[in-house]
């Protein structure tokens, strides 16, 4: 009886110290799954973390982009002319890549070719809009700016559009679409401006007032477009005669005038007559007839002949009728009666 009840209670231990040892190793095999799953987790965790690290350094380097960009941008279209703008390019460029020189090249320029085959120089071909504005050749740029360097580019590449689109409203605003001298009202106030600089410096300017002679006779005769050709062509001659710092413009009808800076009356009854003389030399072809052109000029100086460009202006327009009254072909001067 004693030996029975011993060998039950053994089997009960043994079945305690098994069921025990299951229940243990259920227990660390939980644990262990626990734990791979906390690993896993806090290495999910850990990469999630890392991957906003990266975003937020993306984020970062793409605001200072934009910021460069903003800046660069800013700052170029203080300006209106070109190599302004490229000045404050090259300088804000500095700031952000390393070169030794930058140089901007017209999109016909031969001498880029050779640059290109220069290992010196890092040539990047500025467009902007499907049209090729020019080339940035910089020199000893290293290749991790590169890629820098192109975005700075392009930006300033938009940016030349814009500047040269801005000369080209410009120059449509102030040229005679016929004539392609200066308007009327572009002249006047260049006028202005040349007379108060003249009574600044007191120094003499001069004002010619000049009519193409028969002009009605050219339209009558040959039409229209003809008379079209009969003013380009004056005005033509009028640019091939005068200097630079003159300032030639259509002021009405068959009538242009120019300013004479720094000028007295005999340095002007001088450019009137090299005008005159070359539009009397100067054959007109229109279509299939040859015809010449004269003119009749008036003259007047500041300050004899007046203060204000109103008065010149009325001056040289009296000095203009005797001209006309005078047969025509003639140049003269206000206050000179002789000849």
């Amino acid at each position: 009886m004693n030996f029975i009840m011993v060998s039950v209670l053994l089997i009960y231990v043994m079945m305690v110290i098994l069921f025990a040892r299951r229940l243990v190793a259920q227990i660390e095999l939980r644990g262990k799954w626990r734990l791979a799953e906390e690993r896993q987790t806090f290495q999910g965790l850990q990469a999630q973390k890392k991957s906003l690290s990266e975003e937020k350094i993306k984020l970062e380097e793409e605001a200072i982009k934009i910021f460069v960009l903003y800046e660069l941008t800013k700052e170029t279209t203080k300006s209106v002319h070109e190599e302004e703008a490229f000045e404050i390019f090259k300088q804000k460029l500095k700031e952000h890549v390393s070169f030794r020189d930058c140089r901007l090249f017209d999109p016909a320029s031969e001498e880029i070719e050779h640059l290109k085959q220069s290992e010196e120089y890092f040539v990047f071909a500025l467009c902007a809009k499907r049209r090729r504005m020019g080339f940035l050749a910089v020199q000893e740029v290293p290749d991790e700016d590169k890629e820098k360097l192109m975005i700075l580019s392009h930006q300033f590449a938009l940016v030349l559009r814009r500047v040269r689109l801005y000369q080209e409203i410009e120059k449509i605003a102030i040229t005679d679409s016929l004539t392609e001298v200066h308007t009327r009202r572009y002249l006047l106030e260049r006028f202005k401006e040349e007379i108060q600089r003249s009574r600044m410096r007191r120094m003499k300017a001069s004002f010619l007032m000049i009519d193409v002679d028969h002009f009605k006779k050219f339209n009558d005769s040959y039409g229209h477009l003809a008379g079209d050709l009969v003013l380009r062509e004056i005005a033509g001659i009028i640019k091939e005669n005068i200097r630079e710092i003159d300032i030639a413009g259509r002021y009405g009808g068959e009538e242009f005038c120019v300013v004479l800076p720094d000028t007295g009356r005999q340095g002007a009854i001088y450019a009137a007559e090299r005008i005159r003389l070359a539009s009397e030399k100067t054959p007109i072809k229109a279509y299939d007839a040859k015809i010449t052109a004269t003119v009749s000029i008036g003259v007047s100086t500041f300050p004899e002949d007046g203060e204000k460009t109103d008065e010149l202006i009325d001056k040289a327009d009296w000095a203009l009728y005797r001209a006309k009254k005078q047969g025509r072909n003639k140049v003269c001067s206000f206050g000179i009666y002789e000849g």
